[in-house]
């Protein structure tokens, strides 16, 4: 057969002998074919363009070199939003959505106007989810890296979601501003972690501030209290491992009501805490 006239059944052969997944498989092809994955399971014969046939030949050695399908695809859902993705943002991940179950559960459903911000927003999951469930919110979201904040920014653009996206590193930028809720999922991975080697597509920034992982943590807490109204919420994810030390720096920052919640896993994940009324 010439190499061009590649059909969709020997095309998803190719992928299964290169140990990529049929799910995976499939919504390459529909992506690069512009057609769903129920067409595609109807229409195995049906051939590849030569372009169509090109870029899936180098769609395949990309995801067989372990680069995420959610980069291929440009695509990630998250909280029922259909998220842009580049690899200047890092892949929106399941059990960020903890935060926003808690953050859902402190602003409920008053009508009074309330303000949040998302430190380290990346793509923009937690600000959107955060605005698309409470309208009448005043979200902020900042990054320090301006390729992160144009995906955030094309996302909200694209949702019709109004965020105010401020180029910063943590506190930087936001002096003087106070806000009812602050979540963040910063970098926590160890500097050392052999975990971090499977991550190699993505930034790492996004993952690990250096160290021992704790700094962003560290620095986001220290500066929390300055940059909430009283009672106001400070909600952080980290690592399964770091619950206690966070506990222990909030409880050092003066916080009251410091609660941690676990994942789908079992694994402590996010740490929530209250800042007392009186400083």
């Amino acid at each position: 057969m010439n190499a061009n006239r590649l059909n969709v059944a020997a095309a998803l052969a190719q992928a299964r002998a290169r140990g990529i997944a049929l799910l995976d498989a499939r919504l390459m092809l529909a992506r690069l074919m512009a057609a769903s994955r129920t067409w595609l399971i109807g229409h195995d014969e049906a051939f590849l363009e030569a372009d169509v046939a090109s870029h899936w030949r180098a769609w395949l050695e990309r995801r067989a070199g372990g680069e995420p399908l959610a980069y291929l695809l440009g695509q990630k859902e998250f909280r029922g939003l259909l998220l842009d993705v580049t690899p200047a943002v890092l892949i929106p991940r399941p059990e960020t959505e903890l935060l926003i179950d808690w953050a859902d559960a402190l602003l409920g459903d008053s009508g009074s106007r309330k303000s949040v911000v998302d430190l380290g927003t990346g793509s923009g999951a937690i600000a959107l989810a955060i605005k698309q469930a409470h309208p009448n919110t005043r979200v902020v979201a900042t990054d320090t890296s301006p390729a992160a904040l144009a995906v955030a920014q094309g996302n909200a653009e694209r949702l019709s979601l109004s965020v105010e996206f401020i180029e910063a590193s943590w506190w930087q930028g936001l002096e003087g501003r106070r806000f009812d809720l602050v979540l963040a999922n910063p970098p926590y991975v160890r500097e050392d972690d052999p975990a971090l080697d499977a991550l190699g597509h993505e930034p790492r920034a996004a993952l690990t501030p250096g160290g021992d992982g704790f700094g962003a943590l560290a620095a986001i807490i220290a500066g929390a209290a300055g940059h909430l109204n009283a009672k106001g919420w400070l909600v952080l994810e980290h690592g399964f491992d770091q619950a206690e030390p966070v506990r222990a720096l909030l409880r050092q920052a003066g916080f009251e009501d410091i609660e941690t919640r676990r994942d789908l896993a079992g694994h402590a994940r996010a740490t929530g805490a209250r800042r007392a009324a009186r400083p």
